[in-house]
């Protein structure tokens, strides 16, 4: 599907439900991201309309993750980076409290860094661990980790800078369901239900782990 109806795209997305009809669909990770086109046009400005949008990432004025734009359908996730080296312009994918996405403008030695979530590990031969992330990517490594833990990935680098584990006292966000965007401190886990209790803003709330990333 290459177009959605405008009523009916993510309530996440930051754009107007009034306006023409369709909207571009994305590649992938419906719901989790925003396509770049929709990105560059309607958050950023950069472009009035699609084709405009097109000559940008032809003439790879935009990064991605410190790789250059591609499909303008492909989508950027939670805690993505965008840079424009050409404007000094860096920005980081955030979402809002409200549960909406939004971009927040960080330094440039920032942009080569990105949170991700641990969704799978496979032992591969020769003892090598893969570690399977959230936003798609994986990595050898022999970081000792956890499934759900998240790690700070070095793009400049390429490798994991750091590992944030999943466990009491730790900052997270929640990505998903109806408390997406809210921010607090785990207080406790249950690994029988596969659940944590997150303090944020003097309220408790229960949540499934797999709705919750490690943010620090």
């Amino acid at each position: 599907m290459s177009h959605l109806k405008r009523q009916e795209v993510p309530k996440k997305w930051p754009i107007e439900r009034k306006g023409s009809v369709y909207v571009v669909s994305p590649n992938f990770n419906v719901g989790e991201g925003i396509p770049v086109l929709v990105v560059l046009r309607d958050m950023l400005k950069l472009a009035q309309n699609r084709n405009e949008v097109k000559k940008i990432i032809h003439s790879k004025q935009v990064f991605v993750n410190d790789k250059a734009a591609g499909d303008e359908k492909n989508n950027i996730l939670l805690f993505d980076n965008i840079s424009i080296p050409t404007m000094k312009k860096y920005y980081k994918m955030e979402l809002s409290e409200k549960g909406k996405f939004y971009l927040e403008e960080i330094k440039e030695s920032e942009s080569h860094k990105k949170i991700a979530k641990i969704i799978n590990k496979k032992t591969l031969k020769g003892k090598k661990t893969q570690l399977n992330f959230g936003d798609g990517r994986n990595l050898l490594s022999d970081l000792k980790c956890s499934v759900n833990d998240s790690v700070i990935i070095n793009f400049k680098d390429k490798k994991i800078e750091k590992g944030l584990p999943l466990k009491e006292k730790v900052k997270v966000i929640i990505f998903a369901g109806k408390h997406a965007g809210e921010k607090g401190e785990i207080s406790e886990i249950n690994a029988e239900s596969k659940t944590a209790k997150v303090n944020t803003k003097g309220k408790e709330l229960n949540i499934l782990i797999k709705q919750l990333m490690v943010t620090e």
